[in-house]
């Protein structure tokens, strides 16, 4: 498996970097041999270090908590995980009958948590994710987790000024944790890269990762230019939610929200679905290879981020991420139409 180098964050990165939201019993709770399983399979499939991305929102802390119990169980040495923890959650106690920070999307928790975006909520963030996930694992990148939604929620432009100011000040805590040696790399995560570039523009990143922004259906010039210019200052990138939320590889939902076929301004969407099964089985590539390996084409993406809650599909994700795909599909599909015909790296 080739590895790429991540940036400037001195790590080589493998081409999958795998999720972990199903650890914290997003929408069903696994048994904990299944969570053990697919932890096992993420080590059996990947050369080491395998890199796993988590947050504190995750189950309210119940991912970390899983990784490090689950990573301590199978006797996995340190050296051997690179963690990223997107902060921007506390892990606080239970007091109703189910969460309240994401109601409906989290199983059979235990805890509760709650949004601490600043200079000192972040610290607070990244102390309690340390302990969370235990010795002898400690993260090595750190992020704000969904700047882009913490802004968008504000009613003013004065609250807005007030929510990036705490967006600049967690910037400034993770700064200082870098400069100690706690974090090796910074970086951001957002599914509106507009936020991302505004971010870029005045904070030191050393990494970003996109999320249903670069995608075979989806690939602006815009956003192209700016992921050239994250490359030419060193910045490394993830690319993650590749299939438009699943809508690419057959679900009904794009970007989390539901389409309906009997509806106009949804009908572009399914037709552009069929021409691309069409070409899929046409030259014999599977849809889902078919978004990671576009995902994968820009210069400085160096990974993908996939994530299962199935352990017999972690091997398949990996063969995701290594299967070769004909130039003459990717040209096929902008003579189609469905990617754009000046699109610079495939085709």
């Amino acid at each position: 498996m080739k590895r790429q180098a991540f940036g400037r964050t001195g790590l080589d990165m493998p081409p999958i970097i795998f999720g972990t939201s199903c650890l914290g019993n997003l929408y069903e709770a696994l048994p904990w041999e299944t969570k053990l399983s697919i932890l096992r399979e993420f080590f059996k499939h990947v050369p080491a270090p395998v890199a796993l991305d988590s947050a504190g929102k995750y189950g309210a802390g119940l991912a970390l908590e899983v990784i490090g119990k689950g990573c301590r169980e199978l006797g996995i040495p340190a050296e051997n995980l690179v963690l990223s923890n997107k902060l921007a959650w506390v892990q606080t106690p239970l007091t109703g009958p189910e969460p309240t920070f994401e109601p409906g999307a989290w199983a059979d928790l235990k805890n509760d948590a709650v949004q601490k975006i600043s200079h000192d909520g972040i610290l607070e963030c990244w102390e309690q994710g340390c302990r969370l996930v235990g010795a002898p694992y400690q993260p090595q990148l750190a992020s704000v987790h969904d700047p882009d939604e913490y802004l968008f929620a504000a009613k003013s432009p004065a609250e807005r000024q007030q929510r990036w100011e705490d967006v600049l000040g967690a910037y400034r805590a993770l700064a200082q944790l870098k400069k100690q040696g706690k974090v090796k790399a910074i970086g951001v995560g957002s599914k509106d890269w507009k936020t991302i570039r505004e971010i870029a523009a005045v904070v030191d990143l050393d990494w970003v990762m996109l999320a249903c922004s670069l995608t075979i259906y989806t690939h602006p010039p815009e956003l192209l230019a700016f992921i050239a210019d994250l490359r030419a200052r060193g910045i490394g990138i993830v690319n993650s939610a590749v299939f438009n939320a699943g809508f690419l590889t057959g679900g009904a939902f794009f970007d989390y929200r539901k389409l309906d076929a009997n509806k106009a301004e949804d009908k572009p969407y399914f037709a552009w679905r069929e021409k691309f099964f069409a070409l899929c089985k046409q030259f014999a590539v599977k849809p889902a290879v078919a978004c990671v390996q576009f995902g994968l084409t820009p210069p400085g993406v160096a990974s993908i981020a996939l994530n299962t809650s199935k352990p017999d599909r972690v091997q398949q994700n990996v063969e995701l991420v290594q299967t070769v795909v004909p130039q003459a599909f990717w040209t096929a599909c902008k003579d189609a139409g469905l990617i754009a015909k000046d699109y610079p790296y495939a085709g």
